[in-house]
């Protein structure tokens, strides 16, 4: 008769042997930390779908078989509450998890630059799904990296929009003078509506804490011939903006950059004053086929609705990203990953080709020209900047 203890032995001290040869950490899971507002404030508007994305996509490439022959992503969440200095304790707070390969989040300029310093102090590198300020990487280090288009992309792509299919030839300015996204994108509307001819005769500014904008309004009544309002806004003032200035009696178009992208747009003026309303967003809503269709349908099955705003996409495409860069370095350690990403040159997300060319790290992307009338927030049409 076999002998078959002594062979049940012999597969048993085979698979240890086995075992022990791959090294400890190949099927711990690959932490990756998320820092998202989404508990308080406007921007948890933005970065609560945001984070829902990145959820969504660790989830299927886990079901996938996970990344490097199988190791699972463990997507740390970390909320941070609107405040600057939550947001640099949770960065802390990340940079000590075991086995963090990189750090994922924040969809406003301000709080990314909480964050990703101490990220590049610790050669980490981290990914913002949503803050577009084209200077990061240069405030920051070579640990930064961008998903989104930079504001004078989407700046650039609503001057050109308001010049050539607006008609607008005098724009009046609302900035926001409390974030460092809304001061940039002001910046760059007025530099290239000016370049093509326009005129920018009125420049008003307030705080991101203002609810009254009676005393802009008034100014703005007694501009005379201004035919348009670039509201330099995040998502906390957007909907109030628009309500005033329309109670007002006020009818010009309202043009923003994506800090509109937000139901609080509608929902706080309703419907009747939602309207002649145009924001730039990131490219996918338009697209109904490839990785903008999976991602939707996706989505919708994981959580009940369609994505929010397009801030939903940007999270899911900067999970992917470092995915992508995770597998082509063959490693989950930061500086291993860090040197992937900054080779990243097309990879295909949702929201438009990401390539970083150069060492920007800013990819150049195609920007979104969204509609309002009467509350109802519609695709018009795609454009990518002249210069």
């Amino acid at each position: 008769m076999p002998n078959w203890k002594s062979k049940l032995s012999a597969v048993a001290v085979a698979a240890i042997a086995v075992a022990a040869s791959v090294p400890a950490h190949a099927q711990e899971p690959i932490s990756i930390a998320a820092l998202y507002n989404v508990s308080s404030g406007g921007l948890a508007s933005l970065d609560g779908p945001s984070l829902n994305g990145v959820k969504l996509k660790a989830k299927m490439i886990n079901e996938a078989g996970g990344l490097l022959g199988g190791r699972m992503i463990d997507v740390n969440a970390m909320d941070t509450k609107n405040d600057t200095g939550e947001t640099a304790t949770a960065a802390k707070r990340a940079l000590s998890i075991e086995n963090l390969a990189a750090g994922i989040g924040q969809s406003d300029t301000t709080f990314a630059l909480a964050a990703a310093p101490l990220f590049q102090s610790a050669g980490v590198p981290f990914v913002t799904s949503g803050a577009t300020s084209p200077d990061l990487p240069a405030m920051v280090g070579d640990q930064m990296f961008l998903v989104p288009f930079g504001d004078d992309v989407q700046a650039h792509a609503m001057a050109e929009y308001a010049y050539d299919k607006l008609g607008l030839r005098n724009i009046a300015t609302w900035t926001d003078n409390g974030m460092d996204y809304t001061t940039g994108l002001s910046k760059y509307f007025k530099e290239r509506f000016t370049e093509l001819g326009g005129e920018v005769s009125l420049e008003d500014s307030y705080m991101t804490s203002d609810q009254d904008f009676s005393a802009l309004v008034a100014r703005l009544k007694s501009a005379g011939d201004v035919d348009g309002v670039f509201a330099s806004s995040g998502p906390d003032t957007a909907g109030i903006i628009v309500k005033q200035i329309r109670e007002a009696g006020i009818a010009a178009p309202i043009l923003a950059g994506d800090g509109f992208d937000t139901d609080l747009l509608t929902s706080v003026p309703g419907p009747k004053l939602s309207t002649d309303v145009y924001f730039t967003t990131h490219a996918y809503t338009g697209i109904d086929s490839g990785p903008a269709d999976e991602f939707r349908k996706a989505y919708t099955a994981e959580y009940g609705n369609a994505p929010e705003n397009a801030f939903a996409a940007l999270g899911y495409d900067a999970m992917g990203l470092v995915a992508d860069a995770i597998e082509r370095a063959g490693s989950a350690e930061p500086a291993e990953v860090t040197k992937a990403l900054a080779s990243t040159d097309g990879y295909e997300a949702v929201t438009g080709t990401i390539a970083y060319k150069e060492g920007s790290r800013v990819p150049s992307k195609p920007v979104a020209i969204m509609k309002v009338v009467d509350g109802e927030v519609t695709f018009d049409t795609t454009v990518t900047p002249q210069n």
